[in-house]
């Protein structure tokens, strides 16, 4: 089977100067591709068809959009090539892609050939993140192809001489269903044809009862390449006469570079040094000699004072949290507060968390006849395109950037700094140079989930109802703060996150990490309901599902309630049995947790994990399994372990040996259930079943012990300190009478 990179790599042996200039000019996209169908899907569904082979049709016909998100091409031996800008990181598209693809355009599943995130080849695309790719550009896609299989059936019409309405379509070969023996091909309908035709009216899109690809579990067609280790990576790529670079980093955010000796660095042979304004490079052909004459570089720098730290951060955060805010409101606090019997404020915490990929940021630049081409590990093909096309004072359309397989993105490779480096330092010695981040880069450059504090203020009443509750989250964000509980008072507050923080927030950068800012509202939110369910002396899942009437919310608390077998029990239990639920990117999930907790060490033992999941149609039951199974492991992590330790600008964990990510060895029994949900589209799939980790696990952690955590992550070392309070306060208690 042919894949995108087969494409891409028979690609990278046409000279650079060869290249179309960006999506600009459909001649001479089409030109590029070669003959066959191509279909164009536009914003808003808006699609136009162009069959071409040999000169290519006019681009600026009228209503053709100027931007596209996908392309389809038909060749004559019937293969189907889609082309996108998104980007496979392991989440999974180049698998359900294929299968919206094939199941709309009615071809075999594994006639369809995948090329992602190549600025020349595929059309323009914001970026891969936010779970959009299914529910956002999943439509387009179908769309594209349910045009092009409606074309295709007048096309065959014409050639068969029959009408449309007798015609089927099987694998690509269309027929007359009163005589078979009448049959065309797509790919016969493509050989030497120059049309473009549109549909006055746009087809359906196929029912769920008509699929029959979607919905079916595939193996992920990246499988094989990438457990046999054929699956090529930035770092992989290999040009002739290339260079590798190593660049000189400050020892702390915000250091000043005072003075530099690069004399050592220039007196090993073969080394070059590069220095252009900001970037102090060492280039070598041997990538590890270019390591040793970086480490011959002397250089000075002012160090900012260190006014934060890890155990410093959240006052500092709590003081310079700006006033404004954006808030969701219904009812009145005020009165909430009076129908309450018991009252609850709390605090909870969470620190910074870095993305921690397998692989670290890298890239290759090759300049030649006045053309750039960069293979870039990014999320974002085009915004890096526009970034090194910035940085080297290239036209956009001068820029191309081939995106091979992504190991990892979870937001945090978005930025494109390595891209931008190798593209100033390939124009500055003129030969190919990769630069591929030590894992200290990783960690010192990474842009870190950002701290962030949660103050929740919730009630009840003598009935353990809520009467209302008060949450403000600050920098964080607002994603999952919203309240999907049904209680009468309520004021969600977000102060301003990332960005709209303002400087001097956080001693270095933060962005955008898996789920962003949903894994801390969870964790926060959940947390606060089970203060409330211990307080009514109710059993945590009961006292949720009287506080929803989301029939999508309890339907998949339900669901998981009955995989795990939950028996209801007022918390703390001691059975350390923990329940969370959360929305993401559309799509509801609920989790259910068993822990045991080391008494002499705080150690945290998680036992089991039960996620349920209602996504709307799954394109992928296989995929969406390996993705909740994935966010359930990372989520581990940011609940238990993951944490950056730092003095203002200078980061402290800089390899696994102090940061710490969950193992197999240490990993729990994960299940899944995926609740059907066939009357709603497709919602995201590769974020939402990590928001609720934090909140589950604390919650069975309390159930277990009775110890309220309340930062993550829930270290050891906390777990004994909140234990320790339990014990602290039940020995303060007074007496009861006898």
């Amino acid at each position: 089977m042919t894949t995108k990179h087969d494409l891409q790599f028979e690609l990278q042996r046409v000279q650079v100067g060869d290249a179309s200039p960006g999506m600009q000019s459909r001649r001479a996209f089409l030109k590029r591709v070669g003959g066959g169908i191509v279909v164009f899907v536009g914003f808003g569904g808006r699609l136009s068809l162009a069959v071409a082979e040999g000169p290519a049709v006019p681009f600026r016909e009228p209503g053709v959009p100027t931007d596209f998100n996908a392309f389809v091409r038909i060749a004559e031996d019937g293969r189907v090539t889609c082309l996108t800008g998104k980007i496979e990181m392991g989440q999974g598209p180049i698998t359900s892609l294929a299968q919206m693809l094939a199941d709309e355009l009615d071809v075999a599943y594994e006639s369809v050939d995948m090329v992602m995130g190549d600025t020349d080849m595929c059309p323009w695309d914001r970026g891969t993140w936010g779970s959009l790719t299914t529910r956002a550009f999943g439509p387009l896609l179908r769309a594209a192809a349910a045009e092009a299989r409606a074309v295709l059936l007048e096309l065959g019409a014409e050639a068969l001489g029959v009408p449309v309405s007798r015609l089927e379509v099987e694998e690509g070969v269309i027929f007359d269903r009163r005589d078979e023996k009448k049959r065309i091909t797509y790919g016969a309908l493509a050989k030497g044809k120059r049309i473009t035709r549109h549909l006055k009216v746009p087809p359906r899109l196929k029912d769920v009862t008509q699929f029959r690809i979607m919905g079916q579990p595939k193996l992920r067609r990246d499988s094989l390449e990438k457990v046999t280790g054929a699956a090529k990576y930035a770092a992989d790529i290999r040009l002739p006469k290339m260079l590798y670079a190593a660049l000189l980093r400050p020892p702390a955010h915000g250091a000043n570079l005072k003075k530099i000796d690069t004399s050592g660095a220039r007196a090993v042979a073969g080394a070059r040094v590069v220095q252009d304004g900001d970037l102090v490079a060492v280039l070598h052909a041997a990538p590890d000699l270019a390591q040793d004459a970086l480490g011959l570089v002397k250089a000075e720098f002012d160090l900012p004072r260190a006014k934060v730290n890890d155990e410093t951060i959240h006052q500092h955060l709590s003081r310079v949290a700006p006033k404004d805010s954006a808030a969701a409101r219904g009812g009145n606090i005020a009165k909430g507060r009076k129908l309450a019997k018991r009252v609850s404020e709390t605090t909870f915490f969470d620190g910074y968390v870095a993305h921690a990929p397998m692989e670290t940021h890298a890239a290759l630049a090759h300049i030649e006849d006045g053309k750039c081409t960069v293979w870039a590990s990014t999320q974002n093909p085009f915004g890096a395109r526009d970034q090194i096309a910035t940085a080297i004072g290239f036209s956009k359309d001068d820029v191309r950037v081939i995106t091979p397989f992504v190991g990892g993105g979870f937001g945090g490779k978005t930025g494109n700094l390595q891209a931008v480096e190798a593209a100033r330092l390939a124009r500055a010695v003129g030969l190919p140079v990769q630069v591929m981040r030590t894992r200290e880069e990783e960690f010192f450059l990474d842009t870190f989930r950002p701290a962030a504090v949660v103050h929740v203020r919730s009630g009840i009443d003598g009935s353990g109802r809520m009467t209302f509750w008060d949450y403000e989250v600050l920098f964080a964000g607002q994603r999952g703060s919203d309240l999907f509980y049904e209680i009468p008072n309520h004021r969600v507050t977000a102060r301003p996150a990332g960005p709209r923080a303002g400087p001097g927030t956080h001693p270095f950068a933060t962005g955008a990490w898996r789920a962003p800012g949903n894994n801390t509202n969870t964790f926060a939110r959940e947390s606060q309901i089970d203060i409330m369910a211990a307080a009514a002396g109710a059993d945590p899942l009961d006292f949720r599902l009287r506080h929803l009437k989301d029939p999508r919310m309890m339907r998949v608390l339900k669901a998981a309630a009955a995989r795990f077998g939950w028996s209801s029990a007022a918390t703390p239990s001691k059975r350390g049995h923990g329940v969370a639920c959360g929305v993401d990117a559309g799509t509801y999930v609920a989790a259910m947790a068993e822990v045991a907790v080391d008494s002499s060490t705080g150690r945290v033992d998680v036992k089991r994990v039960v996620c349920a999941q209602e996504m709307g149609i799954v394109i992928n039951p296989q995929g969406a399994t390996i993705q909740m199974e994935g966010c359930v492991t990372m989520g581990l992590g940011y609940a238990l372990s993951e944490e950056v330790h730092f003095r203002g600008g200078e980061i402290l964990d800089t390899n696994f040996d102090r940061y710490e990510i969950p193992r197999f060895s240490t990993l729990p029994k994960i299940e899944t259930v995926i609740v059907e949900a066939n009357d709603i589209a497709p919602q995201g799939g590769g974020e939402p079943a990590i928001v609720v980790m934090g909140g589950v696990i604390a919650n069975a952690i309390h159930d277990a012990t009775g110890a309220r955590l309340r930062r993550m992550p829930m270290t050891p070392a906390r777990v004994m300190a909140a234990m320790q309070d339990v014990k602290s306060t039940k020995a303060a208690a007074p007496e009861a009478p006898r």
